[in-house]
């Protein structure tokens, strides 16, 4: 197993080096050979003895024989070989990757100045790695690999795949989750998702590759919680994410169902084409490990310490920021008892480590520089912490990309192609039936071989849209020739620049050209009707595989009751064929409404082998505008 000590391919020799000259000699007997024959050619009088001649072809064939040796064990003039620097018929591009041990090299050294750096940064070695390695759920050990039954595996796995794939430029971290996720109450500048672009990124730089953190948080104004937005994890962030991170823990706390909701994403995680890990951003402490004073917050369930185990191959794990910080060892106990000094409090600056972030540390405005020293804002957290979580995230993932990086190394010096292991074409496909039982979720919905589909309106999106709306003139649309002027609706957030921005940071930002660092970009939308003249909106579903559809309301938590459920306005079609509201059930959260469970269900029109349609219609004597933020299909 490889340490933070490197030390590969010396090839140490007792031998002495040979002698040049000696070369040349039998080098120059070779030159005698006659071509396509066994025959020495002398250059001696033919009165030269037998014994002389024989000689000659000992010294010639110890000389093969030593050269011969030199070779084999990759030494010529004392000197690597080529032979060992690139394995044969391979010497430019690494058998069929165009991953070079030169790249391997170059991304090695900035994976190791990264972890050297924040080693230093926290206290050392061992300090660092409570903090950032030992504050998960189930903690990381990359001495003992097998003692995290397939999780170090599975990351390793992760970096070894994107290293190698020639076709991937791009490493995508998609984050779905709250507020908090979003990095309010900062400039977007300082969410850890931007911290961890630029902590993390240069390592992938040096392979030749692009960090993107695609960031999907949003404010809580929409309505949206983990219940509805893990079913959209292939249009809030892209499909080809190689990790998901998800923070929607603030929304967990107290309901019954959120771990159902994150063992669910887990699942549908493997059904995604890189098979992303899951990881968990959590500001408080782990389960049942209460430390900070005064902190209330603390909860959660032992029952994730179970998911975590169990789905440990898979990747999954959780981070708990606040148990990170304890883990270091400063005394906030003494701190809050004796000095009255709760560092989590709204605004303190300082989290008994360091008074600012590392790129505050030469700000000469005192505003700002105070700015980028903030722990907890409020229940967001600041650019500090969000500076912790950026870092325990990036040194995670570079001790994955060492590993990743020796067994890249180690394939290549044994002659084998990397591609041949880590080919993303040859990644094993996951079926439904390849996952455990589920512990907690609705098999119905989360043993299946596809993730959900999703429409969503709301900001920002960066995958794959899954419904659509239908062209009216379409043949195949059932309502063709019927009115159909729906529109798309947004709240105007994102014409403000400083929404979720602290007034320090806007007035820092104002007069600068490089303000737009600062604008967050999330906010809701929805395709909205207003009146009768809107008419229908007619949405194309994709293939499904349960019958689930789903649509939600916009904006708030609790308006799906009035908006869907009990409105006499409006009239939804499956198929053309009216749907009973009777049979409707207010799911998975309160701005949401559940028209068909699955295929065969009471309530459930006729499906086709073809595409679904769904049609929306408002009617004569609309009171209120109608808006759909998602439309949600399995």
């Amino acid at each position: 197993m490889a340490n933070d000590n490197h030390v590969y391919n010396r090839v140490h020799l007792d031998d002495d080096d040979i002698d040049s000259e000696s070369i040349e000699l039998v080098q120059g007997r070779r030159g005698h050979r006659t071509l396509g024959s066994d025959r020495y050619e002398e250059s001696t009088s033919s009165s030269s003895s037998t014994i002389i001649r024989w000689v000659i072809i000992s010294l010639l064939m110890a000389g093969m024989y030593v050269l011969g040796t030199k070779d084999f064990l990759g030494m010529k003039d004392g000197k690597p070989s080529e032979a060992l620097k690139h394995p044969e018929g391979h010497e430019n591009n690494n058998f069929g990757t165009s991953f070079t041990l030169e790249q391997v090299q170059n991304t090695r050294k900035a994976a190791l100045t990264l972890i050297t750096m924040l080693q230093e940064y926290y206290g050392g070695k061992h300090q660092a790695e409570r903090m950032m390695l030992q504050s998960w759920l189930n903690p990381w050990n990359f001495e003992n690999v097998t003692g995290n039954t397939g999780m170090v595996d599975k990351i390793v796995d992760t970096m070894a795949r994107a290293l190698v794939t020639n076709d991937q430029k791009e490493f995508i971290i998609g984050t779905i989750g709250s507020s908090v996720a979003a990095g309010h109450d900062n400039c977007n500048f300082d969410s850890y998702e931007r911290q961890m672009e630029r902590t993390f990124g240069p390592v992938w730089e040096a392979a030749g590759m692009k960090l993107v953190c695609q960031n999907a948080g949003e404010g809580g104004g929409c309505g949206d919680d983990f219940a509805n937005q893990v079913f959209c994890i292939k249009q809030n962030v892209s499909p080809n994410i190689d990790i998901a991170h998800y923070t929607w823990t603030y929304f967990e706390v107290g309901n019954e169902h959120a771990l159902e909701a994150r063992e669910t994403l887990v699942r549908w995680a493997q059904m995604l084409p890189r098979q992303p890990p899951v990881h968990v951003f959590n500001t408080f402490e782990l389960p049942g490990k209460p430390y900070m004073p005064a902190d209330t917050d603390a909860g959660g369930s032992m029952m994730e310490y179970d998911l975590a185990r169990y789905y440990a191959k898979y990747g999954y794990n959780a981070f708990y920021m606040r148990s990170g910080y304890a883990k270091g060892g400063y005394d906030y106990t003494t701190a809050f008892k004796e000095h009255e000094v709760n560092h989590f409090v709204g605004g303190h600056v300082g989290d008994g480590y360091h008074n600012v972030t590392r790129y505050g540390e030469n700000e000469e405005d005192p505003n700002r520089k105070a700015s980028l020293g903030v722990v907890m804002r409020n229940w967001h957290p600041g650019p500090l912490a969000f500076q912790f979580v950026a870092d325990t995230f990036s040194y995670l993932y570079a001790k994955s990309m060492l590993e990743a990086l020796d067994r890249i190394e180690a394939e290549i010096n044994n002659g084998r192609d990397p591609l041949e292991t880590w080919s993303a074409k040859k990644r094993k496909i996951m079926l439904k039936t390849s996952l455990p039982e589920p512990k907690l979720c609705d098999p119905l919905y989360c043993t299946v071989d596809e993730a959900p589909g999703c429409i969503n309106y709301e900001r920002p999106t960066y995958g794959w849209w899954g419904a659509k709306v239908e062209d009216p003139n379409d043949n195949f649309n059932p309502h063709k020739g019927e009115l159909q002027n729906w529109k798309p609706w947004l709240d105007g957030q994102e014409k403000d620049l400083w929404h979720g921005v602290p007034k320090q940071d806007q007035a820092f930002f104002a007069d600068r050209d490089d303000k737009e660092v600062c604008r967050h970009l999330d906010g809701c939308g929805a395709i909205s009707a207003t009146s009768k003249d809107s008419g229908s909106v007619v949405f194309r579903l994709p293939k499904q595989e349960v019958g689930l559809v789903v649509v939600c309301g916009c904006c708030g938590k609790d308006i799906a009751t009035n908006m869907f459920l009990n409105n006499t306005d409006i009239e939804m079609r499956y198929n053309g064929q009216l749907l009973d509201p009777s049979t409707w059930d207010i799911w998975p959260n309160g701005k949401c409404v559940r028209l068909l469970k699955k295929f065969g269900a009471a309530s459930s029109a006729a499906a086709t082998t073809g595409h679904n349609y769904l049609s929306v219609k408002v009617l004569e004597n609309i009171t209120a505008p109608v808006r759909i933020s998602h439309l949600i299909t399995l």
